[in-house]
């Protein structure tokens, strides 16, 4: 095993240490790689990837000329026991994910557990990561924040998750697919109300980077209207309470959203908003005509 060598003439990186190398790579912009970042890569003995196709392109931008082996989802455990074997006979490993930062919902965690049971050291090489880029800039609280990863691609499974969220000001975050987040969406405003607020990073990094910011069922709205949902997305929110939300919004606005975002009558979006805010039906439909001024 061995790094390319420089040209004579060309002055060589130090030596490198023994040890596991997670080196954050690019989730975009290729100046997001770090000077560090390289250094490494160009210096250690292999590099493991998520996807080796992926990486070459990267590694070919940079004229990286280390050698690559496969480290994904599927041969995590196997890869990693060799990967291991090589680590505790000295050898310096990288390990890469597709973007970002690895084992941030990318293969890395099984390696790096087992290299500190066996004493080896890891080094973390610091660089993009979406997630860390959105809360940052999306204006929430970052004083507190959970990082959820993926919520469940099932229905149930997702609402589930997200009903057990603590409602308090913290900040969750989540990455989504772009064809599953009008769905996701839908269950926010189902279980925290439609005035409850998101932040929707998109493309992160990339050339058409954009945040959506406002109420769920706004942000919600301006996504459906799009012929076509692109790109990955992380998606923010500190939940409220309903009491709490539903005193951003009236009645008539509660239901107006519900029935542009779901598609369901006035009727049955009338019945939803006098059950989350604890009023009767009678009640809450005498307050819409006096908003009205019927």
């Amino acid at each position: 095993m061995g790094s390319a060598r420089a040209p004579l003439g060309i002055a060589q990186d130090p030596p490198l240490a023994p040890g596991l190398y997670l080196v954050a790579t690019p989730i975009g912009n290729l100046e997001d790689m770090t000077l560090r970042g390289l250094r490494v890569l160009r210096s250690v003995d292999r590099i493991a990837c998520e996807d080796t196709r992926q990486t070459q392109k990267l590694l070919n931008h940079f004229g990286i000329a280390t050698p690559t082996v496969s480290y994904h989802l599927h041969n995590e455990g196997p890869r990693a026991e060799e990967l291991l074997e090589q680590l505790k006979q000295g050898a310096r490993i990288a390990v890469v994910s597709d973007a970002g930062t690895p084992g941030i919902a990318d293969p890395g965690h099984e390696l790096v557990t087992a290299a500190i049971a066996e004493g080896i050291t890891v080094y973390p090489i610091p660089g993009a990561n979406a997630a860390v880029n959105a809360i940052i800039a999306s204006g929430l609280s970052t004083e507190s924040f959970t990082f959820h990863g993926f919520l469940p691609a099932k229905e149930g499974q997702r609402r589930t998750s997200l009903e057990e969220l603590a409602r308090d000001e913290a900040t969750h975050v989540f990455y989504e697919a772009p064809h599953r987040i009008l769905d996701t969406l839908e269950d926010v405003a189902a279980i925290f109300g439609v005035a409850q607020p998101v932040v929707i990073a998109r493309e992160m990094t990339k050339l058409h980077e954009e945040f959506l910011r406002g109420p769920v069922s706004e942000v919600h709205a301006q996504l459906a209207a799009r012929a076509v949902v692109r790109g990955e997305m992380v998606l923010l929110f500190s939940p409220v309470q309903k009491e709490r939300a539903s005193e951003a919004r009236s009645i008539g606005e509660e239901v107006a959203a519900l029935m542009r975002t779901e598609g369901i009558s006035e009727k049955d979006a009338l019945k939803r908003v006098a059950r989350e805010r604890g009023m009767g039906k009678s009640e809450a439909y005498r307050e819409l005509q006096r908003a009205r001024g019927r």
